[in-house]
């Protein structure tokens, strides 16, 4: 794989835990070289470094399917070429994977066994014990939101198959036990100011914490008051509210220790966009943990991002529910008829003077550039797939009208290059932004509106770097029926807003609708959206799209993919991509596809020990 972090990539001098998954993991993993494995500091370390490699996000390589900058395409957040199979219901028991995660937690658990034999500085050793204890916590958390409860195994299991057959545990146990060792690895892991060493540490461990905690409090609390088969049986409130005090506290120490802060440098229009596009974060104070991309070593260490965002296109859009949940620049809901009118020019609803700049630092303005030529300007985004002369391909279309820009590399530090793994942007894995997310969303979980002031006193740092008034939760609460959040509170409603421009497609958008059970209210059913088309100047653009050109054509009955709302004749139709393929909406199964299903040869090795997913 090309697409990982190059100080990631090391050598192991050891034999590998890897191995066909099959179960809880009973593959014989090999021996190191050692009479008494993990016998030095030096030792340990090089057989954590495996762990490195292959366990974080990354950006998007080959295809640009998957990774951090299109990993929104399962949410409302983006739309794709076609509507991806986890939130249209379409996948099939037959696509499960195997939880090759217990491969990993088996290699893990080989430390907790051999820690003994290690001889060195006990805070060396300790160090790369709490890094144990963090990957452990990181591999159940990959299973546990994906699958729910699984079995928690802390040994390294004999090659027999009767001890694969252990029920299945429920998600209290698989939480608590996960924050125990996030606990475990914060004692033990060394302390940091910066992310330079590319290494975890204490405060990164703490973060995690509180992203975990969050998100079993409210998957908990609102699966539980939906009534759906995906919470934990008999759960209290007490339990739910102890997860939620677990998020804030670990948020909380991570702002006390005033080690990090939001990357700021009085640049309101460039700030946000740049940390996407910057290298080297090694300097910057926002960014706990991060992957590094480096084309200029050997083999190079790239991505694709740039490559396929850079013509407007890339097979995916950002959707019209995501554009105009941003806040206008004075801070209130973009809505009646300043939304009427910006909507006619094709654009205008994106300029930074009178939208949440953050907008037009991830949506692409017409004439932003995207390319380093001139010629690559974008005025009118490549709605039908453009072939070009030279590379015959799909993967420049634009299936919303509205363009990525947030990770595009060009009048930016990184060197803009254009071709397949020559992408640099890096690859964010924590930013100090969610912790203070974290422990806001948590704050007004526990106590509603009573803790408006420090809500907005924790976050006012983001509303700064954007050049955007404080918040102001009656300004920005939005009652109009059509929105998805009008009935819940003020409080909660402007979190969760805040939360989404943030970290709009960071690849996040899917859990948060998961873990609020929001999957009703924001995907079941609905279509995404894009630009306004009849009613605006698109439909009467004769301009070239896109950086391949090619003349702006509204013609279903050639074929083009670029269906709109409503009906020929209406005043206002907007883009509707999935309106052939998906006439009644999408078809997530609120009963079944919030959790993924488990594979049919793992679960006959558990001997009927566990059972199938609900709705699978």
């Amino acid at each position: 794989m090309k697409n990982l972090n190059r100080p990631f990539i090391i050598a192991i001098l050891f034999a590998t835990v890897a191995g066909c998954v099959k179960n809880l993991d009973l593959t014989p993993q090999g021996q190191l070289t050692t009479a008494n494995p993990l016998g030095s500091v030096p030792e340990l370390q090089k057989y954590m470094n495996q762990f490195y490699e292959g366990t974080f996000e990354v950006q998007p390589g080959g295809l640009a399917g998957t990774g951090i900058a299109y990993d929104d395409q399962n949410s409302d957040n983006l739309v794709a070429a076609a509507p991806p199979a986890l939130i249209n219901g379409t996948r099939a028991l037959s696509d499960a994977a195997a939880l090759s995660e217990y491969t990993k937690i088996r290699g893990v658990n080989f430390v907790f066994e051999n820690i003994g034999n290690c001889k060195g500085t006990q805070a060396d050793i300790n160090h790369y014990l709490g890094e144990a204890y963090f990957f452990r916590a990181y591999y159940y958390f990959s299973m546990l939101r994906k699958y729910g409860g699984v079995t928690w195994v802390n040994e390294v299991l004999p090659p027999d198959n009767e001890v694969m057959k252990k029920a299945r545990g429920p998600r209290t146990l698989i939480t608590d036990s996960i924050l125990s060792d996030l606990d475990r690895a914060a004692l033990l892991l060394k302390t940091q100011s910066t992310n330079g060493t590319m290494r975890i540490h204490k405060d990164y461990a703490l973060a995690f914490k509180s992203r975990v905690a969050l998100f079993e409090g409210t998957w908990e609390k609102y699966h539980k008051a939906k009534g759906t088969p995906f919470f934990t049986a008999g759960i209290s409130d007490a339990k739910i509210t102890n997860y939620l005090e677990q998020a804030r506290d670990a948020a909380k120490a991570v702002i006390s220790s005033s080690r990090w802060s939001i990357f700021n440098t009085g640049q309101p229009l460039s700030d946000y966009q740049t940390m996407f596009i910057t290298q080297d974060l090694t300097a910057n104070k926002e960014v706990l943990f991060y992957k590094k991309y480096d084309i200029t070593v050997t083999p190079s260490v790239g991505h694709s991002i740039t490559r396929y965002l850079n013509t407007g296109g890339g097979n995916i859009g950002l959707s019209l529910s995501l554009v105009d949940d941003y806040l206008t620049r004075d801070g209130n809901i973009f809505s009646g008829a300043a939304r009427e009118n910006a909507q006619k020019v094709y654009g205008a609803e994106l300029d930074p003077a009178i939208r949440d700049p953050r907008l037009s630092q991830t949506v692409a303005r017409p004439g932003t550039r995207l390319r380093p030529l001139t010629a690559a300007n974008i005025y009118m985004p490549p709605f039908s797939p453009v072939i070009t002369q030279t590379s015959p391909s799909v993967l420049w279309a634009n299936p919303s009208g509205f363009s990525m820009l947030k990770y595009v590399e060009v009048d930016c530090p990184i060197p803009t290059v254009d071709g397949e793994f020559m992408s640099q942007a890096p690859a964010i894995q924590m930013r100090y932004a969610e912790v203070l997310l974290n422990y806001a969303e948590a704050l007004a979980e526990l106590q509603g509106a009573n803790a408006q002031q420090e809500i907005a006193t924790v976050l006012q740092p983001l509303r700064a770097r954007a050049g955007m008034p404080a918040i102001d939760f009656s300004r920005e609460y939005n009652t109009d029926p059509a929105y998805p959040f009008s009935k819940l509170s003020a409080t909660i409603q402007v979190v969760r807003r805040e939360r989404r421009i943030e970290f709009a497609a960071e690849g996040m958008r899917m859990f948060d609708i998961f873990r609020w059970a929001a999957a009703d209210d924001l995907l079941a059913g609905k279509r995404p959206l894009g630009t306004l088309f009849i009613g605006s100047n698109m439909a009467a653009a004769n301009v070239k799209g896109g950086y391949f050109g090619g003349n702006l054509v509204y013609d279903q009955s050639t074929g083009n993919n670029l269906y709109l709302t409503g009906s020929p004749g209406e005043a206002k139709r907007y883009m509707d991509p999935y309106r052939n393929v998906c006439p009644n909406g999408l078809g997530f199964k609120s009963s079944r596809d919030y959790l993924s299903p488990i594979n049919q040869d793992q679960l006959s090795l558990t001997g009927g020990k566990w059972e199938q997913n609900p709705g699978w």
